[in-house]
This record gives structure tokens, sequence and C-alpha cells, in this order.
């Protein structure tokens, strides 16, 4: 016998508030009975086979329209992208980790569209679950208006806030650095074959947190420590909640167009220094807005007005910075790219008042990066390089504070 659930949907039919303790542990996907598919009439059905039922929410964004889908918990293993979606309706899918004990997946739609159907059928013998979804075609109006991400304190982390400025610190006090582990979760960055981006940047991440303690003055924290997403905004807030005197955030892309190999330190700027960072700034930037991540309310001119005019008193240790890793990196050996220092609008580099760097450690795209990146010692080589450039860095930024101050 089957039961069915029915999801209180956001968009169309409300929010889900399926109790948890009707379901227990983590579900697994069923790869091999989960399709999403064109039906009649304009209609796409989204059906996903799981091991057991588990409590779920939808929720639709805009600009551009996609659908949601929010589960408490799925374990995504075995199940391919192109495999699951056989969909002209739907541009693109995403899935993963989210929050801790939260998973999501993300359908980015061709065009606007509403949740027609919505329940979650459990055997009653094997306990396993069945959502079955149907959407069907909107006006852009309608969709619009019934956009937007739910505020559900069950669901979501708690808003992220702003510390006081960072206190000025004594001489000897360890040097506070925060490392962000680029992407995470259910966006996975660059892929190449069964490597992806955010695994290789996390492990990097633990073992320069590694290098940076046991050569003593550093206090580390990362902006996540498991694969899961954090967003651009709260990887910010993070650094500001740490009192960072330095943000590093690691990646290691991909670029389809032309060959890019060796390490690369980007500073922010509104215009990019060449078209190759240009994408690598829309790439990082999009990875948050396939994550389901509502950007609708994040347009405050005054305010960013006010934080251009904060960076400027930041900018000298910002640019000093990116300089000492750059020749840190270079004096190890390790391969850096004939353009080490570039320029982009990154999101991610927008805490005002912390000096903040992304470091492209290396391209997923070149052959030989990628060997690189796989190598626990060409990696440790490359920390130590980080390491030497921030010590050699600490000690040029107080000097040229010093004369600033004169």
């Amino acid at each position: 016998m089957i039961r069915v659930w029915v999801a209180l949907v956001v968009f169309a039919l409300s929010c889900s508030d399926l109790s948890a303790h009707e379901f227990t542990a983590l579900a697994r996907i069923i790869p091999e009975s989960s399709r999403i598919s064109d039906q009649a009439r304009g209609t796409v059905g989204i059906n996903l086979a799981l091991s057991q039922g588990v409590p779920y929410r939808l929720f639709t964004l805009n600009d551009p329209p996609r659908l949601v889908v929010d589960f408490k918990e799925v374990d995504w293993s075995g199940l391919d992208r192109e495999t699951l979606l056989d969909s002209n309706r739907i541009a693109q899918v995403q899935f993963g980790g989210y929050l801790p004990g939260l998973s999501r997946l993300v359908a980015e739609l061709v065009q606007p569209m509403a949740v027609r159907q919505a329940a979650m059928r459990i055997d009653d013998d094997s306990g396993a679950g069945h959502l079955v979804l149907t959407l069907a075609p909107v006006s852009a109006d309608r969709f619009a208006a019934k956009a937007g991400a739910p505020t559900d304190p069950r669901w979501d982390l708690p808003a992220p806030t702003l510390t006081p400025l960072r206190p000025t610190r004594g001489e000897n006090a360890p040097l506070v650095v925060v490392l962000d582990p680029g992407h995470g979760g259910i966006d996975p960055g660059a892929e190449a074959g069964d490597v992806a981006e955010k695994h290789l940047m996390l492990t990097f991440a633990r073992e320069l947190r590694e290098v940076l303690l046991r050569s003593g003055g550093f206090q580390v924290m990362l902006t996540r420590e498991s694969d899961h997403f954090v967003s651009l905004e709260r990887r910010i807030a993070l650094a500001h909640q740490a009192r960072a005197d330095v943000f590093i955030s690691l990646h290691a892309d991909a670029l389809t167009e032309g060959l890019a190999h060796g390490a690369t330190v980007h500073l922010l700027s509104a215009e990019a220094s060449d078209k190759a960072s240009a994408k690598l700034a829309e790439r990082h930037d999009r990875g948050d807005l396939l994550s389901g991540i509502d950007l609708s309310a994040m347009d405050d001119r005054v305010t960013d007005i006010l934080l251009d005019l904060a960076r400027r008193e930041t900018q000298p240790s910002t640019e000093l910075l990116a300089r000492a890793v750059v020749d840190g990196i270079s004096q190890t050996g390790s391969p850096i790219n004939r353009r080490p220092l570039r320029r982009a609008a990154f999101s991610v580099l927008k805490a005002a008042d912390i000096p903040s760097i992304l470091i492209e450690v290396g391209f997923m795209s070149s052959p030989r990066d990628l060997r690189n990146l796989q190598d626990a010692a060409w990696r440790e080589n490359m920390a130590l390089g980080i390491r030497n450039g921030l010590v050699n860095w600490r000690k040029a930024d107080a000097v040229q504070r010093a004369l600033r101050r004169k």
C-alpha cells in the first residue's frame, strides 16, 4: 500500500510542514528510478525516488526563474545530472548538501512555471519515499508575484550579522586568518571527471591551516569544515565574526577559452584586468545564484558607496598582501601564472575592512595543474609559499601603516 504525504508548497501550495519525527536518518537517492522529464501540455514531471520519506519544502526564485526543493536530508551519491535531466523546459539542475542536516535541489526553469502537484508517496512496507512534482507554465507576472525564499528558523540559518570593526592588535598577537575553501555542497565548482573543485579546495584549506598553525603566530578559521554550501554573503559575515586580519578565498577553477595554468592572485576591482578574470568572477557569483540564494534584496546603492569608502582605507594593505603572496609562491618554485596578479569584481572579496584576496591555486582545465592539485607534496609546497607571503606581508604592512599614520 502507498500513503501520500502532500507538502504545503510555498509557491502554489505554500510551505511543507512534515514533522521531523515521522522520518529518521538519511535518505538515499535511487538514481535509476529518478527522472525530470517533459510531459503533455507543456508540463514537467519531477520524480525523485528515495530510500525513505523525508521532510521537504518547495519555493521559487526569480531572475532567472528557479524551483528550489529542500530536504531533511538526502544523500545524492550516484545521481548523474545528465541522466536525471531529460527535459527541454529545465535549463539545468543542481543538487547536493546545503546546510548541515539539509540538502537541496535547484532546477533552473527555461520559462516561469508553477507547482501544480506536490506529494511525497510513502510505501507502507519498505518506508521508501517517492517525491512527485508537476510544474505547469504560468505568466511572468504571476511567477514574480509568488517567488521568494520563505523565512523559517527550522530550515534556515539566522541572518548573518556584522560585528564591530576589528580591534587594534598588539605587535605579537596572532594573525587571524580566515581561509575560504571555494564552493561546497550543492555547488561543486569546476569538475574534471570525478574530481570536484569543492573537495580539492577543502583539502587544501585544511592543509594550509596546519602549515600556518605549525609555524606559530597564526590563528586560523575555515568558512566551512565539510562539504556544505556557504553563501558568499555568509563567508564575509564569518570573517567579520572572527575579527579576521586577513581573508583568503581558495579556488581551482576551469577556463574553457584559452589555456590557463599556474597560480593567480586576485584583488577586488569594479573593472576586471582581463576577460579571464571577469569570467571567473561571473562563475563564482553564479554558484550562489544556482544554489537557490535569493539575491533580490542585495542591491543597496547607499551601502555600496559607504563600503567603497571603507575599502579605500584597506586597499593599500590588500595590494601589499597580494604582492607578498605572489612573491611567496614564486620563491618556493611553485608554478605561477605569467600574469599572477589580477583584478575582478569577486563578491566574496567585498569585506570592506579586511584585506581580502582570492587565490586560484591552479586551473583544473590544465592537465599539469590538475595533477599538481591532487599531489600532497605539491600542495604542501604551495601552502608554504602562501605562509611565507603572509609572514612577509605582516612585517611590511606594519611598516606601511606606521608611515601612513605619520
